[in-house]
């Protein structure tokens, strides 16, 4: 007959629950340098006393990254974080990535107190002046990577920044590409292919350049490796054009290669709909420039710097 033991085992003795605190202090560290900077200012630092120094220490700043935050009515609280961000840094931040807001007062204030920056990513930040980029890279030494994806610079605005950037060894300059042949031009390549020579690696997502263009690149920016030329609509990448790039570039990425990994449009569809639909424009009236309506800024959104420490 079986016995009450190995009808009803005694279940085994239950682990204690694992002492989140009681990891190591660079354990901790290094977990908590997986979250971006809104996570750690709006929700890990408050964890408990140990969390919340750890979230002051510089080394935690080294990277500061804000993506994702196009949200015009949060843009001054976003601003306010990445100042507190910055100042716990201590003047160590190396990496910057920010997305969605900004301004030209708070690039100021990183700029004077990031020297050691080598590495900044702005995208879709439209309330960044070019003016202020430009004035920033004076303080900014040794940036070696820059990325503009999708700016609201002029073409002129982007050659001026391309001017300033000689030191660069990697430059990303992203834009939604147009299939409209009226646009091809070939001006932001010949100032890369003339002002960057020591580049290693560059990302031309949807820009406008022609053969010609690139042919001037390949010339005079003989140390790449990588070059990214996804979108770039007015390219005929064949014959010896396509050849040299195969053998000049380790990493080439072509005009039709997918784009999954990346995150933003690629194609301007209006201009696609206006190549279908040009002869059916003839006979439409335009609305005349003065017709328009006209929007002020909103000046009414007040400074917020709250004390995050």
């Amino acid at each position: 007959m079986a016995s009450m033991q190995s009808l009803f085992p005694i279940p085994p003795p239950m682990e204690e629950p694992r002492n989140w605190l009681e990891l190591p202090r660079d354990v901790t560290l290094m977990i908590l340098m997986k979250l971006e900077a809104v996570e750690i200012l709006e929700t890990a630092q408050f964890v408990c006393k140990l969390w919340y120094n750890l979230c002051k220490d510089p080394s935690m700043w080294r990277s500061i990254v804000m993506l994702n935050l196009d949200e015009p009515e949060l843009s001054g609280k976003y601003q306010s974080m990445l100042c507190s961000a910055v100042d716990r840094s201590s003047g160590g931040l190396i990496n910057l990535s920010i997305e969605g807001f900004g301004s030209n007062e708070i690039f100021s204030y990183i700029a004077q107190r990031s020297s050691h920056l080598k590495l900044l990513r702005l995208a879709c930040c439209y309330t960044i002046s070019a003016d202020a980029l430009i004035d920033a890279f004076e303080k900014l030494p040794l940036l070696e990577e820059l990325e503009l994806t999708l700016s609201p610079f002029s073409a002129e605005q982007i050659i001026n920044i391309i001017h300033r950037c000689t030191f660069l060894k990697t430059f990303k300059l992203n834009e939604q590409g147009s299939k409209n042949p009226t646009l091809a031009c070939d001006d932001e390549a010949l100032a890369i292919a003339v002002s960057m020579p020591e580049l290693r690696h560059l990302q031309l997502i949807g820009n406008s350049m022609t053969n010609d263009g690139l042919k001037a690149i390949l010339d005079n920016c003989s140390h790449l490796k990588s070059l990214d030329l996804r979108a770039c609509f007015h390219l005929n990448l064949v014959g010896n054009l396509a050849k040299r790039c195969c053998e000049q570039i380790k990493d080439l990425r072509r005009p039709n290669d997918s784009t999954d990994d990346y995150n933003y449009l690629t194609t301007d569809y209006d201009s696609d709909f206006d190549e279908m639909y040009a002869d059916e424009y003839d006979d439409m009236d335009y609305v005349s420039d003065d017709d328009h309506y006209e929007f002020s800024d909103d000046d009414d959104h007040p400074s917020y710097y709250p004390d995050y420490d």
